[in-house]
Parts: structure tokens; sequence; C-alpha cells
């Protein structure tokens, strides 16, 4: 594999951002210095050099999969094109979001796990993909087959972060019974009557459900050694029961007094770059910002718009005083690296992965116009 030599570039690493040269050997970094070189280089021309992107979650492949209502696309054009918009957005590790089981007992995603974990799967031994390619499980703790769901799956080398949710009414990320009528009952064009009915439905499963396999899932991931996240924790009791469980990650709490238990346990928080460039949740939680603005935001997640994660990191860079861009690029870089175990990446230093990537500030926010995985330029 070719060396290469960026110069006239800033570089953003871990604590600070400075004018100078990068030179890669093989697939990771070999020196980071400031100033120029005479060596035949690569000139960014002032632009940012940054390391590749780390996305925990995201749902981006299920829209590849049925790009509208009832079509089904063919898996491997799926997978590659999903891959393609990761790579474009910066992102050089990505961990698939893939939802094991569903609020409804036969759903697209319950029909379309296995095949798209498949696609991924295959996609990345054949050496199709730009990104890096990891899944995480997003277990849904009131679906009755889930166990055997997770049995099949756990042993795959690909897997590497789990989740733990609970989508019930009336409760994390559905406090409000208005926003999930709004969310479910349009989703699935229910009446009145079979809303109420579904609504009842959805609590029984809890009821019947969710405990135990809460507490299987979490012991067994836990003997794998697979990070584990909560999902949309609302209260206090949720932190840190969380927290009682082993994990590492808060995904999306809804609200601030849930944010700051997590963070008092030590758990990383994760928010949606999509709530922080829109300035608030399309659910009507709490709003990233404001978390942000309180020092109790560690990972962005671009959820389900791939473009969202690098903008995300600059608008909190732009609009927090405390926070400076490269703080902000930890945020989604090194922070999620480091929550799931992966000490090889997410920061310019050497040794760490030649992942990159150029980034140009424009009128219209920063813009990604080149990126490298593991040293090879694959945008």
């Amino acid at each position: 594999m070719q060396n290469e030599v960026f110069t006239n570039a800033r570089i953003v690493t871990r604590d600070s951002i400075f004018n100078g040269t990068l030179t890669t050997a093989g697939t990771v970094v070999a020196e980071v210095d400031p100033g120029g070189t005479s060596a035949p280089a690569i000139d960014f021309d002032g632009d940012y050099l940054l390391p590749g992107l780390v996305e925990l979650h995201t749902d981006n492949l299920e829209k590849h999969v049925t790009p509208r209502p009832g079509a089904v696309w063919p898996i491997l054009p799926a997978v590659l094109a999903h891959d393609a918009q990761i790579a474009a957005a910066g992102i050089t590790t990505v961990f698939d979001a893939i939802a094991l089981g569903d609020v409804l007992p036969v759903s697209f995603r319950t029909e379309n796990m296995a095949p798209m974990i498949d696609g991924v799967d295959e996609a990345s031994k054949a050496g199709l993909l730009r990104a890096e390619h990891y899944l995480h499980l997003r277990c849904e703790v009131c679906f009755q087959d889930l166990p055997s769901l997770v049995d099949e799956l756990v042993e795959r080398p690909i897997v590497r972060f789990a989740s733990v949710m609970d989508h019930t009414p009336g409760q994390r990320q559905f406090v409000s019974m208005d926003k999930y009528a709004e969310y479910y009952q349009v989703k699935f064009n229910l009446t009145d009557a079979q809303f109420r009915t579904f609504v009842q439905e959805r609590r029984d499963d809890q009821s019947k459900y969710a405990a135990a396999h809460r507490r299987y899932i979490v012991s067994l991931f836990r003997r794998k050694g697979i990070p584990i996240a909560s999902h949309d924790d609302a209260v206090a009791a949720h932190a840190d029961e969380a927290a009682a469980d082993g994990m590492v990650v808060a995904e999306f709490p809804t609200t601030i007094d849930a944010a700051q238990r997590s963070k008092l346990h030590g758990l990383g928080i994760m928010m949606g770059a999509p709530n922080l460039i829109r300035g608030g949740s399309h659910s009507g939680n709490v709003s990233a910002m404001d978390l942000a603005r309180q020092d109790l935001v560690d990972i962005i997640s671009s959820d389900y718009v791939p473009a969202s994660l690098l903008p995300a990191a600059f608008k909190m860079a732009a609009e927090i005083e405390a926070c400076t861009l490269a703080k902000a690029v930890q945020t989604v870089t090194l922070q999620p690296a480091e929550r799931v175990g992966l000490t090889d990446r997410g920061e310019i230093a050497a040794g760490k992965l030649a992942d990159l990537i150029r980034v140009r500030e424009t009128k219209a926010g920063p813009a990604v116009v080149a990126v490298w995985k593991r040293g090879r330029r694959v945008l």
C-alpha cells in the first residue's frame, strides 16, 4: 500500500488544532508534525484533516432495503448504496443498527432482519465496502422471540454492540401518548378502536416478557464481552438500572434528569445529530443542544441521517462557548470508539489507524471532500 503525505492541513488531534503535515505508513499514521514538508505531498490548502467518524447507531440501511413502503430492494445493491452514503458522510467505522423484534409480531423489521445482517456480513467479507461495518443489535425486550433471535446472532464476529429497548406506550421515548399516537397510529393507519387495542397489546407484551428478556440479554452480552447501551432512559431510576447492568452508553436519554444521572454513573451519553441540527426532538423529548450546553453529550449519532454527523459536531463548537472544535470532534470519533473498545482509531496520532477525512469549510457548513480508510482512499 502506498504511503501518503498530507501537508498544509488544519490537523484536528485529541486536544488541539494546528497547521501541519501527516504521513501514513500502510494502514496507520506514522508521523504528525506542525509545519510543512519538502517531501512530495498532497496539499490540503488549509482544509481540515480529521479522524474518520465513528457511528454507533444508524438505521440508514433500512431506508435502502425499503426505499418506498412495500418496495423491498435487492439486498446487495441496498447494502452498497448504504455504504456509499456512509462513506460520503465521512464515516469510516459504522455500527449498523439492526432491530431484533418490533412492536408488531410480524413487520418489515422482523422479515428483513436476517437478509440485512447477511448482506452486510457478506459484502464486508467480499471487500466491497468503503467503511468498516459492525452490527449493533437493538434488542426489543417486549418481543416474544427475542432470546432465540439473540442466540442465533451473538457468536457472529461482526456483532460488537447491543442496546436494550422498550417501546411500550406511556414511558421512555413515548411518555406522551399524543406523540405515540402521532407516530404509530399514523404509521399503521389504525382507527381509534384499533389503536386502543394496539396499545393494550403492547402493554400486555411488556408485562409478559420485558423483565425476563432484559435479564437474559444483559447476562448473555456481558458474558460475551459485548458492550451494551440503555435506550431512551427517562427517569433517574432508568439510569440507575443501566449502571447496575454494566452498560457503557446511555442512548438518547429523554430528560435532563436521566442524562444527569447517567453522567454521574459514568455512562457515555449519546444524542442524535438530527436533534442537534433541528433544535429539538421529533418525539418532543429533551433538546440535544440543551444537554450539550450542560456538558451532557459525549457521543453524537447520525441516527437516521448519515450526513448530519459532521455538521452537528461543528454546530456544537460554533454555538457552545466552552466547546472547542477539537472537543466537539471527539463526540463523533474518539468517544464512540473508546466506549465500544475500539482503541486503535478515533484520533489522529502516530500508531492509530489511518482512517482520515478531508473537510472543507463552506458557507453552508463543513463538507467532506475526501476519505481514507486504513490508508486507502475510498472517496
